[in-house]
């Protein structure tokens, strides 16, 4: 990473990131060392693992990509930091984390689940803040492009691979639940909005189908930008190019929806590609001239990293490539401003 970004985080740029999964909390953990002024907003969509047993259980919303957001930005002491990662190995609490249960149980004695991650917010110290997209008990439906329908985030994989086709839509039930407020008016005074990597249509999308969100993001003058992922992901974009997964955003939101698209360049080592091609899965390939169709400018940068022989967004570099995005299209807006303002008015 060449140059520098000498603004403190307490003075850094407004920015609303929106997605799920370890995607969000990736991108959350690089951009917490460049600004304070930082809001997650989180799907309610997941209904596996040890999220969908606390809906079934207790009627909650998901807790799952809540709690890895809030460890993402926690300033807590190391101990409760391990407090929250921890898993239950046996018993009937078995592959449930503590952090679920702890969100649970504030969940019991707050009137709202954004308070009770409010409260959690509190207690781990975070960067930032980290809101639910809505209060609504949600689930989310995909439609396949032979017809086939099936309801539910965790059942869309499996469904997938059985007819064999893309995906041609997702739904939420019920439809168009009411955005939280506190999100809406992030994303309306953010200096740049980000649609984090992730999963496509059971991460990203489901943020879009929340009534008032793709309004805010329209009408807001941030800098947008999509972080398109690295790899494609089985059972959701199979031979999907950067241009697919826009055109996707664009058909469950509005053309024009953000302004660039961010692309992983970094090489990916032979030894790595050989396990993702045994699963059908390949990097993302970067059909320029299709995304700028679409009106979408594409950006170019080495920001994946290899861990546990996996491909994922590198956080540090992924965060300094969207501060310095930012800070060069600021620079560029104001110059542009002044080419157009009249030199006495300038020298006034």
């Amino acid at each position: 990473m060449g140059g520098c970004y000498s603004v403190a985080p307490e003075h850094g740029p407004r920015i609303a990131a929106i997605g799920g999964g370890t995607g969000l909390s990736t991108l959350l953990r690089g951009l917490k060392l460049y600004t304070k002024n930082l809001t997650a907003i989180v799907t309610m969509a997941d209904d596996g693992g040890g999220s969908g047993r606390l809906r079934q259980d207790l009627g909650m919303l998901p807790p799952g990509d809540i709690r890895s957001c809030l460890e993402a930005l926690a300033n807590a002491e190391p101990l409760m930091a391990q407090l929250m990662h921890y898993r239950f190995c046996e018993g009937t609490l078995a592959g449930q984390s503590f952090g679920n249960l702890f969100l649970a149980a504030l969940n019991g004695i707050m009137p709202s689940f954004d308070r009770a991650v409010e409260s959690l917010s509190q207690v781990l110290a975070i960067t930032g803040r980290v809101l639910p997209v809505t209060n609504e008990n949600i689930q989310l439906e995909a439609e396949f492009e032979n017809g086939a329908r099936v309801v539910g985030e965790s059942r869309i994989f499996q469904c997938k691979q059985e007819q064999d086709c893309r995906i041609r839509r997702v739904n939420l039930l019920p439809s168009r639940p009411k955005a939280l407020p506190e999100a809406v008016e992030a994303i309306r005074e953010a200096e740049m909005v980000v649609l984090a990597p992730g999963s496509l249509y059971t991460s990203i999308i489901p943020n879009l189908l929340v009534d008032g969100i793709v309004e805010a993001i329209r009408e807001s003058r941030a800098l947008k930008i999509y972080v398109c992922n690295v790899m494609t992901q089985e059972g959701e974009t199979e031979g999907y190019t950067a241009s697919d997964h826009i055109r996707a955003l664009f058909n469950h939101s509005c053309p024009g929806l953000f302004d660039l698209c961010l692309v992983n360049d970094a090489p990916i080592p032979p030894s790595v590609m050989r396990g993702y091609t045994r699963e059908g899965a390949e990097p993302i390939l970067c059909d320029r001239d299709a995304c700028e169709a679409l009106g979408v400018e594409v950006i170019t940068r080495p920001v994946s990293t290899v861990e546990n022989g996996l491909v994922r967004h590198n956080p540090g570099h992924l965060a300094w490539e969207l501060v310095r995005l930012h800070a060069q299209r600021n620079i560029r807006l104001v110059e542009d401003s002044l080419r157009r303002t009249p030199r006495n008015r300038v020298e006034k």
